[in-house]
């Protein structure tokens, strides 16, 4: 290794902290930063031109870090850049902020060190449900009956066909935040009064699968670490396990069949991903049922539950590039 970390996320990420404070104990330097701070509370420059090479540096708090002597840069969650308070116009600052992303998107592109998961864009087109469902099943793995329709009488129709026992799900993967989305939910009747609405944005709609647990399976590159969520024991997570019940939602460890293991691989392989989180269905009669990757997924809690080393498996693929099979 022959350069510092650099881990792109929110201040408040405790996940990544974790994964710092172990790289530390290692020997290496790590930094966390979250490019929501520039530019008024942190910079990034390029210069370009002349006779010397392309350079990009970013300074922020005590640091000022030769950004093209990195090891490695990691993707994990960070914050949309915040124009300054002082731009009281929208649209003005809708603008500033929009030319921040650009640049800040063309800056971490341009860097010529490893990339975890992959690339921002890589990362953007791989967590789109719309685009990763259609590659999971070219790969075999079952999917519900799904569609995506912006079209109420579709909806209606699709609800016939499977005798009512459908759900939807936002295109989106945070339902919770500003109060707008859906958790993965039944449709009611009561919703039906309101199905007009669809015409508004496109929904996700899929025929209901029974359960019997659901698996997060967290793939870290060659390392797949799969856990059930018994979410039926407890109605409050029946349908979506992310609306928690942590006291009544055990959580074990799962041993995945080599045919199913190899999937989720060649899936986050596939999508140019080194790392991703998968959700399946286990149903009843045993069969594994894919509904979606995210890129980067949280697994704290997975490995606080279960004992499982994925803190450690993240650590040695920002590290290395490399993690071996388990």
């Amino acid at each position: 290794m022959t350069g510092p970390i650099l881990v792109l996320t929110a201040a408040a990420d405790v996940t990544a902290g974790r994964v710092a404070a172990l790289l530390t104990d290692r020997g290496a330097d790590v930094l966390l930063f979250d490019p929501g701070a520039v530019p008024t509370g942190a910079q990034v420059e390029m210069t370009a031109g002349g006779t010397g090479p392309v350079r990009r540096r970013l300074r922020f708090t005590e640091r000022d870090v030769d950004l093209d002597g990195l090891t490695c840069v990691w993707h994990r969650r960070p914050t949309a850049p915040v124009p300054p308070q002082s731009v009281a116009d929208p649209e003005v600052a809708a603008h500033l902020a929009r030319e921040v992303k650009t640049y800040l998107d063309g800056v971490w592109r341009s860097l010529g060190c490893r990339q975890v998961p992959a690339t921002r864009e890589v990362i953007d087109r791989a967590d789109r449900k719309s685009y990763h469902l259609g590659v999971a099943a070219g790969l075999g793995f079952a999917v519900p009956p799904t569609l995506v329709t912006a079209d109420p009488d579709r909806l209606l129709d699709f609800r016939e066909e499977h005798d009512g026992r459908i759900v939807t799900k936002p295109l989106h993967r945070s339902p919770q935040q500003a109060g707008m989305g859906r958790y993965t939910e039944p449709v009611t009747n009561r919703d039906l009064a309101h199905v007009e609405a669809l015409r508004q944005a496109p929904m996700i709609v899929q025929a209901y699968v029974p359960k019997d647990v659901e698996l997060r399976v967290t793939v870290v590159g060659e390392a797949v670490f799969a856990v059930e969520i018994h979410s039926q024991a407890t109605q409050h997570t029946r349908y979506d396990w992310r609306r928690y019940d942590h006291g009544n939602t055990p959580l074990k460890v799962h041993r995945l069949p080599d045919e199913e293991r190899q999937r989720c691989l060649e899936l986050v392989q596939t999508l140019g991903l080194s790392f991703g989180a998968i959700d399946l269905i286990l149903t009843p009669e045993g069969r594994y049922v894919f509904l979606e990757i995210n890129p980067n997924g949280q697994f704290d809690w997975l490995e606080l539950a279960t004992g499982l080393p994925i803190t450690a498996a993240v650590a040695d693929l920002l590290m290395t590039g490399a993690v071996h099979q388990c």
